[in-house]
């Protein structure tokens, strides 16, 4: 059985979506509600590596009024973005997969059936 750890807001849809096709998928998935538990920035780091390292703009969601009303903007540095992810957990983007060293974004949710692999 592949175990997976899912970066989970239960109230997203596209969230519980990538969780019903991971364990619909016979994953073993575990949840971590982001949200309630919130990421270090060791954490963060972690998991900007396990998804490639891509610009941490593509790890966020720069819609939400927080991103504004901390001065963020998509130029902002790398270290001032990921240091805002973990000041506000809700900027990150969900859900996240995570199997061992790698990570994917489920944005289309079935993008996290790649992990499976």
């Amino acid at each position: 059985m592949v175990d997976i750890t899912l970066w989970h807001n239960p109230r997203c849809s596209k969230s519980r979506e990538a969780l019903r096709l991971l364990t619909e998928a016979g994953a073993s998935v575990t949840e971590r509600r982001y949200l309630v538990d919130a990421p270090t920035r060791a954490e963060i780091d972690a998991l900007h590596a396990a998804l490639g390292a891509p610009a941490p703009i593509d790890m966020m969601r720069p819609k939400e009024a927080e991103f504004c009303d901390m001065g963020l903007s998509r130029d902002s540095d790398a270290d001032t973005l990921l240091n805002a992810i973990v000041a506000c957990p809700k900027l990150i983007e969900r859900p996240i997969a995570v199997r061992g060293a790698r990570a994917v974004i489920g944005r289309p949710p079935e993008d996290v059936l790649a992990l499976l692999d």
